[in-house]
């Protein structure tokens, strides 16, 4: 991100689609005004406000792109960030697209209704324990790499942690705010909406959950894919945690969802071979860290200074 006076105000030749993946999300006012413009927009008001999914977008956009842009910067540290190789990037997009096929292809053959209907919950399952997980194991990680570390590298590493250890509290205690905020919002609403607007009032009340489930939201992939930027602390952490949260979810996913269908070697294909491919393209990507940047697993104070 760079700053100064000529990125004060979004440029007029930027579509929507690269503000949404930008820094910032467009106002409100932003996307509605095109519609209003192109209609008499005060034609279109007893329209608009007749139909409930208009009215919800109009309160949670806001709610959403203030949750977003607080993430970003609360879940952002500042200065150089990890080594970046495009190689390994592109191989991994690949992997994955391959994956997502391969498991469609799976469906279509063997799958039954309840299989289909069951994708939502795995889903759901992946992005609910998926930043758990992830702070679980990456202390276990940067400990080994820690130990695997050379005396000179460690005070390196020590002083990049602290960010992390700062970053992972937060998210926690974020995470723990949603549902103690959805049971204050239930006793309240309990105790004395009926004195109130009724449903007007228990969606008032609910607006604090909800903006905080999304502060969650958007944070998680930046928390998943940085490990609360461990990453800084030594180049090779992403790789080696990317190989030991993809078996976790895999078992997670056996144990909750149960064996994907078809017969049994299939079953072995799709639960294994996902996460094997995951892993192989892990531990070329530490191979790459070594011969490309010099970064090993017993990186020196230099490497792991030039990782971060």
């Amino acid at each position: 991100m760079t700053y100064g006076n000529q990125n004060s105000f979004p440029r007029r030749d930027v579509s929507l689609r690269q503000r949404f993946r930008g820094e910032e999300w467009p106002t409100l006012r932003e996307l509605v005004a095109p519609v209003w413009r192109a209609v008499s927009g005060w034609v279109l008001v007893p329209v608009l406000f007749c139909l409930w999914p208009f009215l919800m977008f109009l309160g949670l956009y806001p709610m959403a792109r203030s949750a977003r842009r607080l993430a970003r910067r609360v879940f952002t540290v500042a200065g150089p960030q990890g080594m970046t190789d495009l190689a390994v990037l592109r191989v991994q997009r690949v992997r994955a697209r391959l994956a997502l096929a391969a498991g469609f292809v799976v469906l279509v053959v063997y799958g039954t209704p309840e299989d289909w209907g069951g994708i939502g919950d795995q889903v759901q399952l992946r992005l609910l324990i998926t930043p758990w997980l992830v702070l679980v194991s990456a202390p276990v990680v940067v400990g080994v790499l820690f130990r695997l570390a050379g005396p000179d590298a460690r005070p390196a590493m020590r002083a990049r942690v602290r960010p992390a250890v700062r970053m992972a509290l937060q998210y926690v205690g974020a995470c723990s705010a949603v549902p103690v905020l959805l049971w204050l919002a239930d006793r309240v609403q309990g105790s004395v909406h009926t004195l109130l607007l009724g449903q007007v009032f228990d969606l008032l009340v609910l607006a604090v959950p909800i903006w905080v489930l999304m502060f969650v939201a958007f944070a998680s992939p930046t928390v998943v894919r940085t490990a609360f930027t461990l990453d800084r602390a030594h180049a090779a952490l992403p790789p080696v945690l990317t190989g030991v949260l993809v078996w976790e979810l895999a078992l997670t996913g056996l144990l909750f969802g149960g064996p994907p269908p078809g017969p049994l070697p299939v079953q072995l294909c799709a639960v294994l071979g996902g996460p094997a491919g995951v892993t192989a393209v892990a531990w070329w990507e530490v191979r790459r860290l070594r011969t490309r940047f010099g970064v090993s697993l017993r990186g020196t104070a230099a490497a792991v200074s030039a990782a971060g």
